[in-house]
């Protein structure tokens, strides 16, 4: 029996990074026998069927995040009727930053069933190569955009003792790093990991202020970061310096009361001692 043959059910499977050799035989049978292909980007679906000499008798629709919404009903309603549906995005795993976790959720919802064909993922992929522990990790997705919210991101890793992956585009990835420096310190170790399974693959390690440098004349391609957890002795463990952070964020434009109440929850002091010692200091 077919991997996805049967009754209605959802299939999520991980498409390679770059190396089309890293597609499975599992993903080259899905793509030849599904009833429906739900795909990030058609054309790239396309030429990943191309490449991988196989052609799908299923019905091909996209499945990017402005329609993501608008298209459950009639995927869900498609398997109600017996239809597997095959879920594909661009490159790794579906839901990992990708569409699909409101499929997922709409599928548990119904009490459809949901199967997962594993391959790439620039997640454990980077976080493998990085140099960095692994036996603990956390995923946070994508940086905010505007600097003031993305140092806010970064001072609430400040004492996380997990290694953190996380994407970002190439040209924001500077400016990022830049203010990962600034909040967290220019030494703390990290890699940065480009164009993973790709000609131009690329991973460079050392500390967020030469790395924040080694950016500024520009990167290119898809970027994962890897950030090293923090060491007990980076956690701040006076008022004094956890006022000097709260002052900061206030300088960039955070009100006074939400930057003492969010630093001091992250330090596991009092927020009313920290918002008391942040008015009266010169």
């Amino acid at each position: 029996m077919s991997p996805v043959s049967g009754s209605g059910r959802l299939v999520l499977a991980a498409t390679p990074l770059g190396d089309v050799r890293d597609a499975s035989p599992r993903l080259v049978e899905a793509l030849e026998t599904a009833d429906v292909v739900a795909a990030e980007d058609t054309r790239r679906l396309h030429w990943l069927a191309s490449a991988l000499d196989v052609k799908p008798t299923g019905r091909v629709v996209s499945f990017y995040d402005q329609v993501e919404v608008s298209r459950l009903p009639g995927l869900v309603e498609a398997m109600h009727a017996g239809s597997t549906v095959l879920l594909v995005t661009d490159a790794g795993m579906p839901s990992v930053s990708d569409p699909g976790y409101r499929l997922v959720a709409a599928c548990v919802a119904e009490g459809l069933p949901v199967t997962c064909l594993p391959g790439p993922s620039a997640v454990t992929t980077a976080l493998a190569v990085s140099g960095l522990p692994c036996d603990r990790f956390a995923f946070d997705g994508f940086p905010p955009r505007k600097q003031g919210e993305r140092r806010k991101w970064f001072a609430a890793l400040k004492t996380e003792s997990r290694t953190v992956v996380f994407f970002e585009s190439p040209h924001r990835i500077a400016d990022t790093l830049a203010d990962a420096a600034f909040v967290l310190g220019a030494d703390r170790a990290a890699a940065v990991c480009r164009e993973l399974t790709k000609t131009y693959e690329e991973v460079k390690r050392g500390g967020l202020g030469e790395l924040a440098e080694w950016a500024v004349d520009g990167v290119r391609g898809e970027i994962t970061v890897v950030l090293s957890g923090a060491e007990p002795s980076e956690a701040p463990t006076d008022l004094a310096s956890l006022v000097v952070e709260v002052r900061q964020r206030v300088a960039d434009g955070e009100r006074m009361k939400a930057a003492a109440a969010e630093v001091a929850e992250a330090a596991g002091v009092s927020k009313k001692a920290l918002y008391d010692a942040a008015v009266k200091a010169p």
